[in-house]
């Protein structure tokens, strides 16, 4: 257990210093800050109220930085649940919501606990990219009825009846809330230009709550929809569970669960490309499932890890977890003493701040290379992208999976192939690129190379190549040597091999069988001893003595 759970924060502390705790505090003031529009922002384009994505930004973001497996990571509310909590809260309400992010982080502990940390690392680039490009497409669409200032009801969760929707009410756009639209956007893409400490988002919430209140804007705001922001972390509760409701939660779960991992473990890889760092995968994991149950025990939506947080973090210089523990007692503060301002923020200024978000999430370069590449990986792109948008991200992901692997095992066939050079009425030279020198064969001898993994995808090679060797060689020579992988269809397909040419009367010669694990699965399936030991050969020059030896004897013994 010790080696699966160790917190990156009993590293830090062993060798904490007066000097570090001041750059954590520094870094921590400044995150408290940046995540407190984005967590208001969050919760309300989720569906769910302003308090929510505070509270969860502070349990949650709490706990990921004391028992995650990063250094520097920060965590909370962010962009790529918009999609998934929305459709949940639509469906099962917010207790439904509840529940799930609680089976969320269970998962997320079993799949720790599990070591399941590192295999999540190979999911392809191209199924991330589809789905966080599709994503940033929904949260773009999402946020038009605030941003337009549209008079309108319920936003549709199903992406074209919400743009059919949009475009019914299109008549009924508040052009003062597109003004201050446009304002928060420049002020967000300009005020880096002037300082890059203080986000450009929250100057822009400022500026427009000031604007909106000291001249009367008739715009939405917070209070206007959701009333009165409470200034007290809410008591623990937990809504009744029974297995109906177990059972129909457990699909939104397991895609909270999956989509948690993926962002937190590629949020953390980012950070250790920041800092030379290391992160702990399976600690992280299982780090993530406590802070997404302690979120839900306080009423609050799934959390993982935030890359432009953390990315934050790094660049103002915070060096252990407990700049993010800093940071959610900040957003704390920020609760008790001056949440019920946050009722004055208008909606459309928080809509202008995710859309920004969404293009910055939407990958767009990436994208356009992704599309220029191999055409296996343009089909996982564009599918999991589509699927996204259009049906849903628990269908996106298996799918976006099942057809990388496809994707894989196609690359792999193509990487494996058997070749053969036979002799007849004359001995014939044989060029072994690797070993840039000619071998000559002698005449009643073939030589059957197999390159590359020998598993279930590759095996009808092997066939295919026996059946068109033209004449029944007296020897036949197996080179081994660039067979790095073998599954039980490769060693069956091996076995029919050794067995067919044998009942012909070929003498089989193994050579170069250098990979251990090869080796291994070959003599535990009773090839090698099928074989016999004097006939495997280390190098391929010892085969061809041997081979023509047994050629010269069955010679002397027809004389």
């Amino acid at each position: 257990m010790k080696d699966i759970f160790k917190p990156k924060i009993l590293d830090s502390l062993s060798t904490y210093s007066w000097k570090g705790l001041k750059e954590d505090v520094i870094a921590g003031l400044i995150l408290g800050i940046v995540a407190l529009p984005l967590a208001i922002a969050f919760a309300i384009a989720s569906g769910v109220s302003p308090e929510q994505g505070l509270v969860t930004a502070i349990i949650a973001g709490f706990l990921i930085s004391a028992l995650g497996g990063s250094r520097v990571q920060i965590g909370g509310p962010t962009g790529a649940f918009i999609v998934i909590v929305y459709g949940i809260v639509q469906e099962f309400g917010i207790s439904g919501l509840i529940i799930a992010t609680f089976i969320a982080g269970i998962i997320l502990i079993i799949m720790g606990l599990s070591r399941l940390g590192n295999l999540i690392k190979f999911i392809p680039h191209s199924l991330i990219i589809g789905f966080t490009s599709g994503i940033a497409v929904i949260i773009f669409s999402s946020q038009i009825k605030d941003l337009l200032g549209l008079e309108m009801g319920e936003v549709p969760v199903d992406f074209l009846e919400k743009w059919k929707t949009y475009f019914l009410h299109f008549d009924r756009v508040n052009f003062m809330a597109i003004a201050v639209a446009l304002f928060s956007i420049m002020v967000i893409l300009t005020f880096p230009l002037i300082s890059k400490k203080v986000p450009g988002s929250l100057i822009a919430i400022v500026l427009s709550t000031l604007a909106v209140q000291l001249l009367g804007l008739p715009v939405e705001t917070i209070g206007s929809r959701f009333g009165t922001i409470s200034a007290a972390l809410p008591a623990p509760n937990f809504p009744a569970v029974n297995f109906g409701t177990f059972k129909a939660l457990l699909g939104p779960a397991l895609t909270i669960a999956m989509l948690g991992a993926i962002e937190s473990l590629l949020s953390a890889a980012v950070a250790d490309g920041m800092t030379g760092g290391n992160h702990r995968s399976n600690t992280e994991l299982i780090g993530q499932g406590i802070a997404n149950m302690g979120s839900a025990v306080f009423g609050g939506i799934p959390a993982t890890g935030a890359i432009a947080r953390t990315a934050t973090n790094v660049r103002n210089g915070g060096k252990t977890p407990i700049a993010g523990i800093v940071h959610a007692l900040v957003l704390l503060l920020i609760l008790i003493f001056l949440g019920t301002w946050a009722a004055w923020i208008p909606l459309s200024c928080l809509a202008a701040v995710l859309v920004v978000i969404s293009i910055n999430m939407s990958e767009y370069l990436s994208f356009w290379t992704i599309l220029k590449g191999p055409r296996g990986d343009v089909a996982v792109l564009l599918v999991t992208f589509l699927l996204t948008v259009f049906v849903d991200l628990t269908v996106a992901i298996p799918v976006g999976i099942i057809l990388a692997s496809f994707s894989f095992i196609q690359k792999m066939i193509a990487s494996s192939h058997i070749r053969f050079f036979e002799t007849h009425e004359k001995e014939s030279d044989y060029k072994d690129e690797l070993l840039n020198r000619n071998f000559t064969i002698p005449q009643g001898v073939t030589t059957f190379e197999i390159i590359g993994p020998l598993f279930f995808g590759a095996t009808y090679k092997v066939r295919e190549a026996m059946r068109t060797i033209e004449k029944r060689p007296e020897v036949l020579i197996v080179r081994m040597h660039r067979v790095e992988v073998i599954d039980a269809s490769g060693i069956h397909s091996f076995q029919q091999m050794v067995k067919d040419f044998e009942k012909k009367g070929t003498k089989i010669l193994i050579s170069e069988l250098y990979n251990p694990e090869v080796s291994k699965q070959l003599l535990l399936s009773d090839i090698l001893p099928m074989v016999g030991k004097e006939n495997i050969y280390h190098t391929y020059a010892d085969a061809l003595r041997r081979a023509d030896e047994i050629i010269r004897l069955k010679k002397r013994n027809l004389a």
